[in-house]
């Protein structure tokens, strides 16, 4: 599980991707590769999203993990198809109890200090800010990190290359995740060019703030 945190922590982007056909998974993956960029979380949005998880994992280093994972059921799923870890849009005990289970990393959703600090008394201290623009964006993250410091955050939602360096720049933030970066329209359509730019250009950034 530390290596996975340890990954995003070098990275400090994660792709969040709505992904509906099964055999865009794998040049996507080919295409975050070759910019930089080797992960995404794919989020369970999708009647392809297992497949998609499962194709992604053959691509050599590529980290996959499992988004909007909901249901205790879904965790026994996403693992058996490849994911290295786990995100919910909130805080769930029977989630928390089955990624414990199975040995898998659960970042869970937070979006006030009553739910991180819930996600802290059940040690998990790293955590999604989710919903991040409609929750107080960067000023919110920096609120929570002052009571709570052991806290590192991973803030997705209404993220875009504008607002990335707001969040970079505090020292609680872990990595920041985001559609921008490979856009369901983008993939949907096939245009991993689009998408290619795009991540460069925020990896790009990633190093003038390091």
């Amino acid at each position: 599980m530390n290596d996975v945190l340890e990954f995003h922590g070098r990275h400090r982007l994660v792709p969040v991707v709505v992904v509906d056909r099964a055999d865009r998974a794998w040049p996507l993956a080919e295409t975050l590769s070759d910019a930089g960029l080797p992960s995404a979380e794919v989020t369970l949005r999708t009647p392809a999203a297992l497949s998609v998880i499962s194709a992604m994992t053959a691509c050599p280093g590529f980290v996959v993990g499992a988004g909007t994972v909901v249901r205790p059921a879904q965790v026994e799923q996403a693992v058996a198809a490849g994911a290295r870890y786990v995100v919910s849009p909130g805080f769930s005990a029977a989630v928390d109890r089955e990624c414990r289970q199975l040995g898998v990393l659960l970042v869970p959703g937070v979006a006030t200090a009553t739910e991180l600090q819930a996600a802290l008394e059940a040690g998990r201290d790293v955590v999604k800010f989710f919903p991040a623009a409609a929750a107080g964006g960067a000023a919110m993250v920096a609120a929570l990190s002052a009571p709570f410091p052991s806290a590192r955050f991973v803030p997705t939602g209404g993220i875009g290359a504008a607002e990335l360096g707001d969040y970079l720049r505090l020292t609680s933030v872990l990595a920041v995740g985001g559609t921008w970066l490979a856009p369901r329209d983008a993939v949907d359509s096939g245009d991993f060019e689009r998408i290619a730019r795009d991540v460069r250009e925020a990896t790009t950034l990633v190093e003038h703030l390091r």
